[in-house]
């Protein structure tokens, strides 16, 4: 009895060596099969052996990758290959994930996992790695490539005229997304490696209408001409005849502004020897030895836009370098001047 026992025995454990030693057989055959349903960069290797999943990860991923990254934008192109974007990919080290997770368990759960034929639905990035400064300098040549400065409304009252150049928008690369979208198409796994380089309008500080609200009045006088001229909000509105300094006592050409203003104010005459024994005196409105009538706008250094009754002398060089006009001429300036006004005397 004890004979049967031990040959009973025996034989199990026989049996159990020998289906042992079968599992061990089976699951050292699959060392290096990766299981089914496992996927590496969206490609499928499940059930393949390490060499031919890294043989189709490099037919399906690298040759993508290396095909250059274009961009394109406002005419412009340019173009990033993969090795000035210095480009790697890691496959033996998403190969080796894809094994390390198909081999997960103990020995008998894996033998009766590939004998049952389960998946293992798993997915694994590819590790690409590039230059950075790469990126950065193509982001670089967009920009000078791309880039316009906006430009200010500008004017100017040289020649007599008000002269004006319009304000400009600009252009503008935007940096991050650009840099970000390529970052994107380097690292990406696709067929298209086209990138848009986005813009954005850049607006001027400076435009015609914010220049023009600067300027609510502008005169520009014309000696040569005789000619006073009113700009509101840098456009013409009325042209005045008038007089001006007679040789020797010239109208002071130059830019100026309106200093002061008065209505039928005293002449406090210059200190001058063409002033005679008024040197330096103070003639009140009503006196008739005060030549300023009706209004005064004072521009520099005693000089200035006055009425006169003598508007014979009007369009000659007849004043001691003051600007005269005829007296409703002046009223009707007068109040469309404030203090600070530009005058341009040319």
């Amino acid at each position: 009895m004890r004979t049967r026992s031990f040959i009973a025995i025996c034989g199990l454990l026989l049996a159990f060596f020998a289906v042992g030693g079968g599992v061990y057989a089976y699951d050292s055959g699959r060392e290096d099969l990766i299981a089914e349903g496992v996927r590496i960069g969206g490609v499928d290797v499940g059930g393949m052996r390490v060499g031919a999943a890294r043989e189709r990860l490099e037919a399906r991923l690298l040759m993508p990758l290396r095909q250059p990254v274009v961009a394109k934008g406002a005419g412009e192109t340019f173009s990033l290959t993969s090795r000035e974007a210095g480009i790697e990919v890691d496959i033996d080290s998403s190969v080796g994930q894809a094994v390390e997770r198909s081999r997960r368990g103990n020995l008998l759960a894996r033998t009766m996992r590939g004998l049952r034929g389960d998946m293992v639905v798993a997915e694994f990035p590819v590790d690409v790695t590039y230059d950075e400064k790469a990126v950065d300098r193509l982001v670089a040549r967009a920009e000078d490539a791309i880039e316009q400065r906006a430009t200010d409304a500008k004017v100017s009252f040289k020649g007599g005229t008000v002269e004006q150049r319009a304000s400009k928008p600009g252009k503008a690369v935007l940096a991050n997304r650009l840099r970000r979208d390529l970052v994107n198409a380097i690292t990406a796994v696709r067929s298209d490696r086209k990138v848009r380089v986005r813009t954005r309008t850049v607006k001027p500080k400076i435009t015609m209408r914010k220049l023009a609200a600067r300027y609510p009045a502008v005169l520009i006088v014309n000696r040569d001409a005789f000619r006073l001229t009113l700009y509101k909000n840098l456009k013409p509105v009325k042209t005045y005849r008038i007089a001006v300094g007679q040789a020797g006592l010239d109208t002071p050409a130059g830019a100026y502004k309106i200093e002061n203003k008065a209505e039928n104010p005293a002449w406090h005459v210059p200190d001058s020897d063409w002033a005679g024994d008024l040197a330096g005196e103070i003639i009140p409105p009503d006196d008739p030895r005060n030549p300023i009538e009706a209004r005064w706008m004072a521009i520099y250094n005693g000089a200035g836009i006055h009425g006169t009754e003598a508007v014979a002398s009007l369009g000659t060089r007849a004043s001691h370098g003051c600007i005269r006009m005829a007296i409703p001429d002046v009223i009707e300036l007068y109040d469309q001047v404030p203090v600070a006004s530009p005058v341009y005397i040319l």
